[in-house]
């Protein structure tokens, strides 16, 4: 008689014609001892059942209560209430499992903080914002995955334990089975003091990866363009609103390529998966922007943004990233009124400095008021393997800054030169025994290549509107928090 379970996204799509159908999900409300929200978490919208007064025992109607959860088979017929276009009137209703909703510790019509959610990281998935939140996520991880199939890259899986430091900084989570107890269990030395490694479950010292770049070169100099997807890790002791311990990464390495391939790439890249994020989750865009919308309510004037958040989102695709110089970069922000009025918490003292996340988006927000790519840096301030300008003072480098966020992604074309790779890496005490690995690479034909890291989390609090890294990841691992 009654189909299998329909999902209500589905269902809310269709007209009412009087199907029958088998519906499960949450409770989200029950007024009047007859008509139930219920909620499956496919979208924000619920489905209205009707439980006919009279049909049902006491016994059953005490027990619809919040966040209870329930499989309903009924009939779907048009509304004649306001507000939705359908209604499911149940024939059977059967409780899946109860909820105590005065214990239940989201309270949806108190509308909790997010503050208070993530204390409740368990739970907040069950609130509009986090399933509008994840449920976008999922579509940019969807359509990241299907950008580079469709253009005939290899997903390549490189490993989450690593003994090197792509990044040289030094910011990185130790793995080992070594015993960590040495009143009880002494930790085995050499002569010298120094820990015995050798002793440990991969004979070397070993850390969680901050980047798949390295590996992924080498999967590039045989494969031609590959990417990887996956977590990295920063032991870096912040506590901002920008930054995890634990974060996800998509990183492509492309054969034969040079920065501006690496450009041109990257900010289609971003273009397509916003696209696909504004033509399937329309309804959690419109949420999210409408939320973001009464939260700048609150703030002055000047803090709010120029555009809602969809406006945005389109404007970044009409739009082409402007695309400047680390050097014209630097002459815009000294010259600019923000400067020189010192407005800047860390001010511009010339060629050669590090930019800021405000130096960043005062180029993107205030200056050219649209997303940037930056090239071409200052050697001594990036990394190891980037290719060496020829005016021996910059990097093919580039950056891509984004709007409320800053950096987005970062990039280059890749050291080829063997000679100059093993220059640069003594240069800056990085061993190359370590790396013999790598610099075979250069020694066996080596090719042009670039490649980018995009990280996955601000691109989601890009395209969500949420001002908090934390809340775009499902369980944020952060200094001194790990509890789900």
């Amino acid at each position: 008689m009654f189909n299998k379970r329909v999902k209500i996204r589905e269902l809310l799509a269709q007209e009412p014609t009087g199907q029958e159908v088998t519906v499960m999900g949450w409770v989200r409300s029950f007024r009047n001892n007859q008509f139930i929200a219920l909620n499956d978490g496919s979208t924000n919208n619920n489905i209205q059942v009707v439980a006919e007064l009279g049909k049902f025992d006491d016994t059953l109607l005490k027990r619809i209560t919040l966040s209870a959860s329930f499989k309903v088979k009924g009939t779907i017929v048009p509304s004649l209430g306001k507000g939705q276009k359908m209604d499911l009137n149940a024939a059977t209703i059967e409780v899946l499992g109860d909820s105590d909703a005065e214990k239940y510790p989201i309270q949806l019509r108190n509308r909790p903080t997010l503050e208070y959610l993530r204390e409740v990281a368990h739970f907040r998935f069950r609130t509009n914002t986090f399933g509008s939140i994840f449920r976008i996520r999922h579509s940019l991880a969807f359509a990241i995955h299907k950008f580079f199939n469709d253009k005939g890259f290899v997903y390549l899986h490189t490993p989450i334990i690593t003994a090197s430091d792509a990044e040289g900084a030094g910011e990185m989570f130790r793995v080992t089975t070594l015993p960590f107890d040495e009143e009880k269990n002494k930790t085995p030395r050499n002569e010298d003091g120094t820990i015995d490694f050798k002793e440990d479950f991969f004979g070397r010292p070993t850390n969680l990866t901050v980047s798949g770049q390295l590996e992924g070169e080498l999967g590039a100099t045989a494969l031609g363009d590959i990417y990887t997807f996956g977590p990295t890790f920063r032991a870096e002791n912040s506590n901002t609103t920008r930054h995890l311990a634990e974060f996800w990464m998509i990183e492509p390495e492309m054969a034969f390529y040079d920065l501006e391939d690496n450009m041109n790439l990257a900010e289609e890249f971003i273009k397509y998966i916003i696209q696909y994020a504004i033509t399937n989750n329309r309804d959690d865009l419109e949420f999210l922007a409408q939320r973001l919308a009464e939260e700048e309510k609150q703030l002055p004037q000047d803090k709010r943004s120029d555009m809602g958040l969809i406006e945005k989102l389109e404007f970044v695709l009409n739009n082409n990233f402007e695309r400047i110089t680390y050097t014209e970069a630097i002459d815009i922000l000294r010259e600019s009124n923000h400067n020189k009025k010192k407005k800047f918490q860390y001010p511009i003292t010339g060629w050669g400095m590090d930019l800021q996340s405000e130096h960043e988006r005062y180029l993107v927000e205030k200056h050219f008021k649209k997303p940037v790519i930056l090239s071409n840096y200052p050697r001594e301030i990036k990394a190891f393997y980037m290719r060496q300008n020829e005016d021996g003072k910059t990097v093919a480098a580039m950056d891509i800054l984004a709007p409320g966020i800053g950096e987005i992604v970062g990039g280059s074309q890749r050291e080829e030169r063997l000679e100059k790779l093993e220059a640069r890496m003594k240069e800056m005490h990085i061993p190359a025994d370590e790396l013999w690995w790598y610099l075979d690479t250069r020694k066996f034909g080596s090719v042009p290549h670039a490649g980018f890291g995009l990280g996955f989390e601000r691109m989601v609090q890009f395209v969500t509107g949420m001002t908090n890294i934390r809340d775009v990841i499902a369980f944020p691992r952060t200094p001194k928090s790990a509890e789900f």
